[in-house]
């Protein structure tokens, strides 16, 4: 089997307490690899980057990574162009920020599911850079996301003009195809619409609004097996400081409105 995993990155060195020397991208890779699987399975990364870039000697000769430089600066041209390089002999797609992790079960279970599934999504267990935990984070980002090459050929690439939230704009295109998507969630989370209205709300919106297919499926471990680092120099923490960013996430959340009837989950 086959597995591209397409990455977003600046290569900027790792700000993780006990890290240094290391690069963000590296901290991902090793995360991939450590994955346990009952399988035989070929890893590769199709890392995205700015033109001007340039590529540490190391990360340059990685067996397992393929650079892909964007036509200009920005993360939706890194991830296109990284989408580019992927070609049909891949069985599986996935996506991983290059400051996101896997935990050593995540790719065995969300590869079991893709036999009734054709693409799976997850909550993630958010941690600040020392390690502690800040919450459980429902929203299905993309370093959570695993489908089949056939899901993906059929959704297409990410929208240009979804600078903030490309990821709820090609969840609705998702949805609009019927294919099937399993959403994972930890052994103790609601997996029903009304349980999870009373407890957890953000998994209410990805029943509600993550179209016609979707299902909450239990993994069994206790904690979500997707890790997302929260730090000050990311997308979202700019957004949330208020001014040109906020408005222009405002901007994109009507058109996602005026396109979708909701804003996709």
């Amino acid at each position: 089997m086959r597995i591209a995993i397409i990455t977003p990155s600046r290569l900027k060195p790792s700000t993780l307490a006990g890290k240094a020397g290391q690069y963000f991208l590296e901290h991902a890779i090793a995360s991939a690899n450590a994955q346990e699987l009952d399988r035989p399975a070929t890893i590769h990364f199709f890392v995205g980057i700015d033109p001007g870039i340039e590529i540490p000697a190391r990360l340059a000769a990685h067996p397992q990574v393929t650079f892909a430089r964007g036509p200009q600066r920005g993360q939706i041209p890194a991830l296109n162009a990284a989408i580019a390089a992927v070609d049909d002999s891949w069985d599986l797609v996935g996506f991983l920020e290059d400051d996101d992790h896997w935990l050593p079960a995540y790719l065995g279970f969300a590869l079991r599911a893709l036999e009734s599934f054709d693409f799976v999504s997850s909550t993630q267990l958010e941690t600040d850079e020392a390690g502690e935990v800040v919450r459980i984070n429902d929203f299905a980002t993309p370093s959570g996301w695993l489908m089949r090459r056939t899901t993906f050929a059929q959704v297409g690439a990410i929208s240009p003009a979804a600078k903030w939230h490309y990821d709820n704009e090609w969840l609705g295109r998702l949805a609009e195809t019927g294919l099937r998507r399993a959403h994972l969630v930890e052994a103790t989370a609601p997996v029903t619409l009304q349980d999870a209205i009373q407890v957890r709300p953000w998994l209410a919106n990805v029943l509600r609004n993550g179209g016609p297919n979707v299902q909450l499926v239990r993994h069994g471990f206790v904690l979500p097996l997707v890790c997302r680092l929260v730090h000050p120099g990311s997308g979202t923490s700019d957004v949330g400081s208020g001014g040109t960013s906020k408005a222009e996430s405002n901007a994109e959340y009507q058109r996602l409105v005026d396109r979708f009837g909701r804003i996709p989950w």
